[in-house]
């Protein structure tokens, strides 16, 4: 049993730069959205570790030279919070969150992270999957939330793995997978549970146990739930739902 507490630790954050950006004016954006200002960390100065901090959240995957020089140029920084991010409401403030990522690039922010996942996107990239969640039916915005907002794979020893599904209230996904299974197969594994998960209702009824392919024909594999051990339950990238791990069948 997951207790309240726990899960009222779940919040998107997003750090947010700009030149010349006005705090108060991010704020009112925010709220906008249902978010909030955290005035004790955000400041009107530039931060000399954002460019390495950034490097760190995959940056490199949709980074154009243009906003690599907003990292290196911004003189402001804001970090905005979510609501707490409860099962029944991950969707939407998933949604939310995307939306204001949007809506700050729009009215003056530079570059935007999400603490909460460790994962960013150019500028470009934040705005297209903002579109997306527009563009079809609700079940279809789980693949643009889930690719603004999933890390994956993540490497850990034999084991790889998700982070960031937390945020759209679901276990993350890990894969051990044994021998003779292609590195680029990783993320597509990965990708094929979590956004089942994600989209399928009879998700939250998985036991220990059962089988799973990513498709008819490819090969089976065993599913069994596990605590999100990796992690603090104080820590920002802690998933109160645990992970899902896949083994070969």
């Amino acid at each position: 049993m997951i207790d309240d507490q726990t899960l009222m630790s779940s919040r998107h954050v997003l750090c947010v730069l700009g030149t010349g950006l006005d705090l108060g004016a991010v704020e009112a954006t925010a709220a906008k959205e249902g978010f909030g200002l955290d005035w004790e960390y955000s400041a009107a100065e530039p931060d000399p570790r954002m460019g390495e901090a950034f490097e760190a959240c995959a940056a490199r995957v949709s980074f154009t030279a243009a906003d690599w020089d907003a990292v290196e140029s911004h003189d402001t920084v804001a970090y905005v919070l979510s609501p707490p991010v409860l099962p029944d409401v991950a969707f939407t403030v998933a949604r939310r969150t995307l939306v204001l990522a949007a809506d700050l690039l729009r009215s003056g922010a530079t570059a935007v992270k999400n603490e909460s996942n460790g994962l960013t996107h150019g500028r470009d990239r934040w705005l297209d999957l903002a579109a997306g969640i527009y563009d079809g039916s609700p079940d279809d915005s789980a693949i643009p939330l889930y690719r603004a907002l999933v890390k994956r794979p993540i490497s850990d020893g034999p084991l790889h793995y998700s982070c960031g599904m937390h945020l759209l209230g679901s276990p993350d996904v890990e894969l051990d997978p044994g021998e003779g299974l292609e590195p680029e197969d990783v993320a597509g594994l990965i990708d094929s549970l979590a956004l089942y998960l994600l989209t399928e209702c009879r998700a939250g009824e998985i036991e220990d146990g059962e089988g799973f392919r990513s498709a008819p024909g490819e090969p089976r594999w065993i599913l069994g739930h596990r605590p999100c051990d990796r992690y603090d339950e104080d820590d920002i990238f802690f998933n109160p739902h645990g992970y899902l791990r896949m083994t070969p069948g």
